[in-house]
């Protein structure tokens, strides 16, 4: 019965370990967003930094991506970017975030 209870751990301790690096990925990704938004609308940097926080809060509104996705959209409205496009962008810079914790 122990070689069970310690199989069931690893597979918990994989479990929480694949969750926190997921996290970590998305918050990368979305402090990625944050810059490259802030950069199309000419922020400062204390702008920049007020709207990658933005972006990152925007995350925790509900689960899966929508939310930013929503919020990066509403904020780019002016900028003629497409749905396509932004998406493409969030899932570039998504792949640049996991790179950054491999």
């Amino acid at each position: 019965m122990s070689s069970f209870e310690d199989r069931k751990k690893s597979f918990e301790k994989k479990f929480a370990h694949d969750q926190e690096l997921q996290f970590k990925v998305s918050a990368r990704r979305n402090k990625y967003l944050g810059e490259w938004v802030s950069e199309i609308l000419s922020y400062n940097s204390d702008q920049e930094k007020e709207y990658i926080q933005s972006v990152i809060k925007a995350d925790f509104a509900e689960a899966g991506d929508e939310d930013v996705f929503r919020k990066i959209k509403q904020d780019l409205k002016e900028k003629n970017i497409s749905d396509e496009e932004l998406r493409k962008k969030m899932d570039e810079l998504n792949e640049k975030a996991k790179t950054d914790f491999s």
